[in-house]
Protein backbone atom coordinates (compact mmCIF):
# COMPACT_ATOMS: atom_id res chain seq x y z
CA UNK A 1 0.00 0.00 0.00
CA UNK A 2 1.35 3.39 -1.01
CA UNK A 3 1.43 6.36 1.34
CA UNK A 4 -1.01 8.43 -0.68
CA UNK A 5 -4.56 9.68 -0.70
CA UNK A 6 -6.12 9.14 -4.14
CA UNK A 7 -8.90 11.31 -5.53
CA UNK A 8 -10.91 10.45 -8.62
CA UNK A 9 -11.28 13.32 -11.10
CA UNK A 10 -13.82 13.58 -13.91
CA UNK A 11 -13.81 17.31 -14.60
CA UNK A 12 -16.92 18.07 -12.52
CA UNK A 13 -17.21 20.64 -9.75
CA UNK A 14 -17.87 17.78 -7.34
CA UNK A 15 -14.61 16.02 -8.15
CA UNK A 16 -12.66 19.28 -7.80
CA UNK A 17 -14.23 19.85 -4.37
CA UNK A 18 -13.20 16.29 -3.49
CA UNK A 19 -9.65 17.07 -4.65
CA UNK A 20 -9.44 20.10 -2.34
CA UNK A 21 -10.74 18.03 0.57
CA UNK A 22 -8.30 15.21 -0.25
CA UNK A 23 -5.36 17.65 -0.39
CA UNK A 24 -6.22 18.98 3.07
CA UNK A 25 -6.52 15.44 4.43
CA UNK A 26 -3.28 14.25 2.81
CA UNK A 27 -1.39 17.20 4.25
CA UNK A 28 -2.77 16.60 7.74
CA UNK A 29 -1.82 12.91 7.58
CA UNK A 30 1.61 13.65 6.01
CA UNK A 31 0.78 11.64 2.90
CA UNK A 32 1.09 12.30 -0.81
CA UNK A 33 -1.84 13.03 -3.10
CA UNK A 34 -2.62 11.16 -6.32
CA UNK A 35 -4.96 12.68 -8.91
CA UNK A 36 -6.55 9.87 -10.92
CA UNK A 37 -8.52 10.16 -14.14
CA UNK A 38 -9.76 7.00 -15.83
CA UNK A 39 -11.02 6.92 -19.40
CA UNK A 40 -11.46 3.72 -21.36
CA UNK A 41 -10.62 5.50 -24.65
CA UNK A 42 -7.31 6.91 -23.41
CA UNK A 43 -4.70 6.65 -26.18
CA UNK A 44 -0.98 5.85 -25.83
CA UNK A 45 1.10 9.03 -25.88
CA UNK A 46 2.71 9.71 -29.25
CA UNK A 47 6.48 9.26 -29.31
CA UNK A 48 7.09 12.85 -30.43
CA UNK A 49 5.07 14.30 -27.56
CA UNK A 50 1.66 15.99 -27.41
CA UNK A 51 0.40 17.87 -30.44
CA UNK A 52 -2.66 19.75 -31.54
CA UNK A 53 -4.40 16.47 -32.35
CA UNK A 54 -3.56 14.84 -29.03
CA UNK A 55 -6.55 12.60 -28.24
CA UNK A 56 -5.71 12.75 -24.55
CA UNK A 57 -5.73 16.56 -24.38
CA UNK A 58 -8.87 16.92 -22.27
CA UNK A 59 -7.99 14.02 -19.98
CA UNK A 60 -4.62 15.61 -19.22
CA UNK A 61 -6.22 19.03 -18.92
CA UNK A 62 -8.55 17.79 -16.16
CA UNK A 63 -5.64 16.49 -14.09
CA UNK A 64 -3.17 19.30 -14.87
CA UNK A 65 -5.63 22.09 -14.06
CA UNK A 66 -6.55 20.45 -10.74
CA UNK A 67 -2.89 19.92 -9.85
CA UNK A 68 -2.04 23.58 -10.60
CA UNK A 69 -4.90 24.81 -8.44
CA UNK A 70 -4.03 22.51 -5.55
CA UNK A 71 -0.34 23.43 -5.60
CA UNK A 72 -1.22 27.08 -5.04
CA UNK A 73 -2.81 26.20 -1.71
CA UNK A 74 -0.48 23.30 -0.84
CA UNK A 75 3.00 24.18 -2.13
CA UNK A 76 4.72 21.50 -0.03
CA UNK A 77 2.31 18.67 -0.81
CA UNK A 78 3.61 15.87 -3.04
CA UNK A 79 1.13 15.64 -5.90
CA UNK A 80 1.24 13.05 -8.67
CA UNK A 81 -1.05 12.45 -11.64
CA UNK A 82 -2.22 9.17 -13.06
CA UNK A 83 -4.16 8.65 -16.30
CA UNK A 84 -5.58 5.14 -16.67
CA UNK A 85 -7.06 3.55 -19.79
CA UNK A 86 -9.68 1.53 -17.92
CA UNK A 87 -13.31 1.66 -16.92
CA UNK A 88 -13.69 4.03 -13.99
CA UNK A 89 -14.99 1.39 -11.57
CA UNK A 90 -12.03 -0.94 -12.09
CA UNK A 91 -9.47 1.88 -11.99
CA UNK A 92 -10.88 3.38 -8.79
CA UNK A 93 -11.09 0.04 -6.99
CA UNK A 94 -7.50 -0.73 -7.95
CA UNK A 95 -6.37 2.72 -6.79
CA UNK A 96 -8.24 2.31 -3.50
CA UNK A 97 -6.37 -0.92 -2.82
CA UNK A 98 -3.05 0.87 -3.31
CA UNK A 99 -3.93 3.96 -1.24
CA UNK A 100 -4.55 4.88 2.36
CA UNK A 101 -7.85 6.46 1.31
CA UNK A 102 -9.90 7.08 -1.82
CA UNK A 103 -11.86 10.33 -2.17
CA UNK A 104 -14.76 10.82 -4.58
CA UNK A 105 -17.10 13.69 -5.35
CA UNK A 106 -20.84 13.28 -4.97
CA UNK A 107 -23.77 15.28 -6.33
CA UNK A 108 -26.26 16.73 -3.87
CA UNK A 109 -29.87 17.09 -4.99
CA UNK A 110 -30.15 20.12 -2.72
CA UNK A 111 -27.83 22.04 -0.43
CA UNK A 112 -28.62 19.90 2.63
CA UNK A 113 -30.88 17.25 1.14
CA UNK A 114 -29.24 14.00 0.09
CA UNK A 115 -26.43 12.53 -1.89
CA UNK A 116 -27.14 11.38 -5.42
CA UNK A 117 -24.81 8.67 -6.64
CA UNK A 118 -24.05 7.55 -10.12
CA UNK A 119 -23.40 3.86 -10.65
CA UNK A 120 -19.63 4.35 -10.40
CA UNK A 121 -19.54 5.94 -6.93
CA UNK A 122 -22.01 3.54 -5.42
CA UNK A 123 -20.23 0.55 -6.94
CA UNK A 124 -16.86 1.67 -5.60
CA UNK A 125 -17.88 2.64 -2.08
CA UNK A 126 -19.61 -0.73 -1.63
CA UNK A 127 -16.58 -2.77 -2.73
CA UNK A 128 -13.36 -0.87 -1.94
CA UNK A 129 -10.90 -2.53 0.43
CA UNK A 130 -9.84 0.83 1.91
CA UNK A 131 -11.78 3.82 3.30
CA UNK A 132 -13.70 5.85 0.73
CA UNK A 133 -14.60 9.48 1.52
CA UNK A 134 -17.48 11.17 -0.29
CA UNK A 135 -17.47 14.96 -0.69
CA UNK A 136 -20.08 17.23 -2.19
CA UNK A 137 -19.38 20.40 -4.14
CA UNK A 138 -19.47 23.29 -1.68
CA UNK A 139 -17.32 21.63 0.99
CA UNK A 140 -14.18 23.01 -0.64
CA UNK A 141 -15.48 26.24 -2.20
CA UNK A 142 -13.46 28.60 -0.04
CA UNK A 143 -10.47 28.49 2.27
CA UNK A 144 -12.58 30.06 5.03
CA UNK A 145 -15.24 27.35 4.80
CA UNK A 146 -12.66 24.54 4.60
CA UNK A 147 -10.85 25.93 7.65
CA UNK A 148 -14.12 26.12 9.57
CA UNK A 149 -15.02 22.52 8.68
CA UNK A 150 -11.62 21.23 9.77
CA UNK A 151 -12.20 22.62 13.29
CA UNK A 152 -15.52 20.89 13.83
CA UNK A 153 -15.80 17.62 15.80
CA UNK A 154 -15.84 14.42 13.79
CA UNK A 155 -18.40 11.67 14.31
CA UNK A 156 -18.12 7.88 14.20
CA UNK A 157 -21.12 5.59 14.28
CA UNK A 158 -20.42 2.39 16.22
CA UNK A 159 -22.02 -1.00 16.62
CA UNK A 160 -21.57 -3.02 19.79
CA UNK A 161 -21.11 -6.30 17.93
CA UNK A 162 -18.05 -7.58 16.09
CA UNK A 163 -14.62 -6.09 15.54
CA UNK A 164 -14.40 -2.57 14.14
CA UNK A 165 -10.67 -1.99 14.44
CA UNK A 166 -10.27 -0.41 10.99
CA UNK A 167 -13.12 2.02 11.63
CA UNK A 168 -11.95 2.96 15.12
CA UNK A 169 -8.34 3.48 14.04
CA UNK A 170 -9.47 5.66 11.13
CA UNK A 171 -11.73 7.68 13.43
CA UNK A 172 -9.11 8.26 16.11
CA UNK A 173 -6.38 9.15 13.61
CA UNK A 174 -8.75 11.58 11.91
CA UNK A 175 -9.60 13.31 15.18
CA UNK A 176 -5.95 13.36 16.23
CA UNK A 177 -4.63 14.84 12.97
CA UNK A 178 -7.34 17.51 13.00
CA UNK A 179 -6.96 18.26 16.69
CA UNK A 180 -10.73 18.04 17.28
CA UNK A 181 -12.98 15.98 19.56
CA UNK A 182 -14.33 12.62 18.42
CA UNK A 183 -18.04 12.02 18.95
CA UNK A 184 -18.71 8.28 19.19
CA UNK A 185 -22.39 7.52 18.66
CA UNK A 186 -24.39 4.35 19.13
CA UNK A 187 -28.05 4.22 18.22
CA UNK A 188 -30.32 1.79 20.01
CA UNK A 189 -33.95 1.50 18.98
CA UNK A 190 -36.41 0.81 21.79
CA UNK A 191 -38.36 -2.46 21.73
CA UNK A 192 -42.13 -2.46 21.56
CA UNK A 193 -42.45 -3.28 25.25
CA UNK A 194 -40.75 0.00 26.12
CA UNK A 195 -43.82 1.92 25.03
CA UNK A 196 -46.71 2.20 27.47
CA UNK A 197 -50.11 3.90 27.28
CA UNK A 198 -48.56 7.27 28.08
CA UNK A 199 -45.33 7.04 26.10
CA UNK A 200 -41.94 5.49 26.75
CA UNK A 201 -41.52 3.67 30.06
CA UNK A 202 -38.69 5.71 31.65
CA UNK A 203 -37.31 2.90 33.77
CA UNK A 204 -36.98 0.46 30.89
CA UNK A 205 -35.52 3.12 28.61
CA UNK A 206 -32.98 3.99 31.30
CA UNK A 207 -31.95 0.35 31.70
CA UNK A 208 -31.54 -0.09 27.93
CA UNK A 209 -29.45 3.08 27.68
CA UNK A 210 -27.23 2.05 30.60
CA UNK A 211 -26.60 -1.39 29.13
CA UNK A 212 -25.70 0.16 25.78
CA UNK A 213 -23.39 2.67 27.47
CA UNK A 214 -21.50 -0.12 29.20
CA UNK A 215 -21.09 -1.86 25.86
CA UNK A 216 -19.86 1.34 24.20
CA UNK A 217 -17.39 1.96 27.02
CA UNK A 218 -15.99 -1.53 26.49
CA UNK A 219 -15.56 -0.91 22.76
CA UNK A 220 -13.85 2.45 23.28
CA UNK A 221 -11.62 1.69 26.29
CA UNK A 222 -8.58 0.23 24.47
CA UNK A 223 -8.67 3.08 21.95
CA UNK A 224 -8.85 5.72 24.68
CA UNK A 225 -5.65 4.21 26.09
CA UNK A 226 -4.00 4.12 22.65
CA UNK A 227 -4.93 7.73 21.82
CA UNK A 228 -4.97 9.52 25.20
CA UNK A 229 -4.72 12.95 23.56
CA UNK A 230 -7.97 12.55 21.64
CA UNK A 231 -10.98 13.90 23.50
CA UNK A 232 -13.85 11.43 23.06
CA UNK A 233 -17.50 12.21 23.66
CA UNK A 234 -19.67 9.10 23.72
CA UNK A 235 -23.40 9.23 23.17
CA UNK A 236 -26.18 6.67 23.37
CA UNK A 237 -29.20 7.71 21.33
CA UNK A 238 -32.45 5.81 21.81
CA UNK A 239 -33.38 5.73 18.14
CA UNK A 240 -32.44 3.65 15.13
CA UNK A 241 -28.69 3.52 14.39
CA UNK A 242 -29.29 5.13 10.98
CA UNK A 243 -31.20 8.07 12.46
CA UNK A 244 -28.65 8.43 15.25
CA UNK A 245 -25.62 8.87 12.98
CA UNK A 246 -27.35 11.22 10.54
CA UNK A 247 -28.60 13.48 13.34
CA UNK A 248 -25.20 13.43 15.05
CA UNK A 249 -23.49 14.49 11.82
CA UNK A 250 -25.27 17.84 11.78
CA UNK A 251 -22.57 20.47 12.35
CA UNK A 252 -19.68 18.01 12.20
CA UNK A 253 -16.65 18.05 9.93
CA UNK A 254 -16.85 14.39 8.90
CA UNK A 255 -19.07 11.37 9.55
CA UNK A 256 -17.39 7.95 9.61
CA UNK A 257 -19.34 4.70 9.36
CA UNK A 258 -18.37 1.09 8.87
CA UNK A 259 -19.10 -1.47 6.19
CA UNK A 260 -18.51 -5.17 6.61
CA UNK A 261 -16.04 -6.53 4.06
CA UNK A 262 -17.53 -9.97 3.81
CA UNK A 263 -21.25 -10.45 3.30
CA UNK A 264 -23.31 -13.21 1.74
CA UNK A 265 -23.98 -13.02 -1.97
CA UNK A 266 -27.61 -12.07 -1.36
CA UNK A 267 -26.92 -9.44 1.33
CA UNK A 268 -26.65 -5.75 0.40
CA UNK A 269 -23.07 -4.51 0.30
CA UNK A 270 -24.02 -1.34 2.18
CA UNK A 271 -26.02 -1.77 5.36
CA UNK A 272 -28.82 0.59 6.44
CA UNK A 273 -26.52 2.82 8.52
CA UNK A 274 -24.02 3.36 5.70
CA UNK A 275 -26.87 3.87 3.23
CA UNK A 276 -28.46 6.52 5.44
CA UNK A 277 -25.12 8.23 6.00
CA UNK A 278 -24.12 8.54 2.35
CA UNK A 279 -27.56 9.67 1.23
CA UNK A 280 -28.56 12.04 4.03
CA UNK A 281 -25.59 13.25 6.12
CA UNK A 282 -25.01 17.02 5.71
CA UNK A 283 -21.20 16.67 5.78
CA UNK A 284 -18.51 14.57 4.06
CA UNK A 285 -18.84 10.85 4.80
CA UNK A 286 -16.11 8.21 5.06
CA UNK A 287 -17.15 4.57 4.66
CA UNK A 288 -14.57 2.26 6.23
CA UNK A 289 -14.57 -1.49 5.52
CA UNK A 290 -13.92 -3.76 8.47
CA UNK A 291 -14.17 -7.44 9.38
Amino acid sequence: MEQVVTVGLDGSAESLAAAHWAADEAERRELGLRLLHAWILLSPQAADGPGTDDQNYWAKRIVDDAAAELRRGHPDLRIEAELVAEEAERALLDAAGRSRMLVLGSRGLERVASFFFGDTSLYVVARAERPVALVRAGGGESEERASDASQRPVVVGLSLHGRQDNLLEFAYVTAFTRGVPLLAVHGKGLPVQAYGPFGVEPGLARDIAESARQGLDKVLQPWREKFPRVRVIDEIRLESPAQAVVRAADGSGLLMVGRRKHTSALAPRLGPVAQAAVHHAPCPVAVVPHE
